[in-house]
């Protein structure tokens, strides 16, 4: 990996700078983000962060991120670390940032709770992540199939538990 970028753990003060972030992946994939740097900050940086996010930068200015939380597989029969978001700036890709960005990752999952593994999904359209991805050794996994229950539909099942 040739990067020239350090890379952090961000600061309830990088919250905007992930934002930014955040907008331009969403760019680059045509699906914009609901989350903002008040939201970023409140979950990311709050009583209970739901969040860790790193930063990669080169002289001072963000050049990627990620941003993943603990996980739990009983098929795997332990912890691992499942990454939410991966993003590096088109000037900075092809360089080792996203690898450098997900190492890290591994590492201090490993470190702080012990993961034995990474998980995430790709965009089906990304083929850019897909070949990262591979390279690293990630491969499909043919039994399951991400699925999502959003909006209403997931305010009425909430609504059903019983109090």
């Amino acid at each position: 990996m040739s990067h020239a970028a350090a890379i952090r753990a961000a600061r309830p003060e990088d919250a905007p700078a992930i934002a930014e972030m955040l907008v331009r992946m969403g760019e680059d994939l045509n699906d914009p983000p609901s989350a903002n740097a008040a939201t970023i900050r409140a979950d990311g940086f709050g009583a209970t962060p739901r969040f860790s996010v790193l930063i990669a930068e080169a002289d001072g200015c963000a050049m990627g991120f990620t941003l993943y939380f603990p996980h739990y597989s009983t098929t795997r029969g332990g912890p691992g670390a499942y990454v939410q978001d991966v993003w590096t700036a088109p000037e900075a890709r092809g360089q080792g940032l996203g690898a450098a960005l997900l190492a890290e990752v591994a590492a201090r999952a490993a470190r702080d709770w012990g993961a034995g593994y990474l998980a995430l999904s790709v965009h089906g359209h990304n083929e850019g992540a897909e070949r990262l991805y591979s390279r690293l050794g990630f491969a499909p996994d043919r039994e399951l199939r991400p699925m999502a229950l959003t909006g209403a539909d997931f305010t009425a099942l909430a609504a059903e538990a019983v109090a």
